[in-house]
């Protein structure tokens, strides 16, 4: 069954507010456990799948010249188990990392490198591409050979300005996001009776929802439900679906978008929201799946 849903009694801050959780699974434990301990009803509608990058043999060709690089740059979670999982699939270590540089995007990034034994250098005051470029902007670069495992169609930001800078840098896709096979229908289902907010934690799980049910019919079955999203660069892309961004994390975390999520429905805004019940056109068939080329955090 693809949704789960979670309750806990009454008296909570989120008590009797249906929120949607769009993240993959196995990373929506924080985010699912924080708004149930509020009182929400949680259901999970996870809109993308992660699967291997076409080829490995750029990340494993980099991974043979580890050494000749001075910065580590990772910009997710999965980039962090995808990039740490192939190093030791060519026979490297953790230590080989220890003459790098490493930046992580956000503190969960860092804590997923953490876990693992390496030692993060830096992460950013704001957690996406441009909050990374500030960290690097006291270090002379020129020269210096940068090393960025990400998901493929990322955004090219932060290449694009360090090698305006003079870095040699080397970009390598360690995983891709796409849109699930659901069921027909199974969106609409799930979407019954009508949530309160939907909670949207990267680019990609906004355009993969989209490709799921289609844009038109995503504006018409999301129209006065609260949206949620974890930061300015995936309210972007739920602005550019023609779709209004309620609430926006900060910092662009898990429990900040939790933290956001209360105090919105604790303003008269949130408070004010009403979950009617909206007839959506009826579809026998969803959307295919396609590849996702956006940065994401997951």
């Amino acid at each position: 069954m693809l949704s789960t849903i979670y309750r806990l009694p009454p008296c909570l801050p989120l008590t009797g507010k249906r929120i949607v959780i769009t993240r993959r699974r196995e990373q929506s434990s924080e985010l699912r456990g924080a708004l149930v301990a509020l009182g929400a009803e949680v259901v999970e509608i996870p809109t993308i799948e992660i699967r291997p990058p076409a080829s490995w043999e750029p990340l494993d060709q980099a991974i043979r010249c580890i050494t000749e690089f001075d910065y580590l740059l990772l910009t997710s979670v999965n980039g962090v188990l995808s990039f740490l999982a192939r190093l030791k699939a060519c026979g490297g270590e953790v230590r080989d990392l220890a003459g790098l540089q490493v930046g992580a995007i956000g503190p969960a990034t860092a804590a997923a490198l953490a876990q693992a034994g390496v030692s993060v250098d830096f992460v950013p005051k704001e957690y996406r591409a441009e909050g990374l470029l500030e960290s690097l902007s006291n270090h002379d670069v020129r020269g210096k050979a940068f090393l960025i495992p990400r998901a493929t169609g990322a955004r090219d930001l932060v290449p694009r300005v360090l090698k305006e800078r003079g870095a040699v840098v080397e970009v390598v896709e360690v995983y891709e996001t796409v849109a699930p096979s659901l069921p027909p229908g199974e969106i609409d289902r799930l979407l019954r009776p009508r949530p309160h907010a939907i909670t949207f934690t990267s680019s990609s799980t906004v355009s993969n929802f989209a490709k799921l049910m289609g844009e038109e019919r995503m504006r018409e079955a999301l129209a006065g439900i609260a949206l949620a999203s974890i930061g300015p660069v995936t309210s972007d892309t739920v602005r550019k679906l023609g779709l209004h961004v309620s609430i926006e994390a900060k910092p662009s975390t898990s429990l900040g978008l939790v933290d956001a999520i209360r105090q919105y429905f604790s303003s008269p805004e949130g408070r004010g929201t009403v979950n009617e019940t909206v007839t959506m056109p009826h579809r026998t068939t969803e959307s295919p799946p396609e590849t996702q080329r956006t940065d994401s955090k997951d």
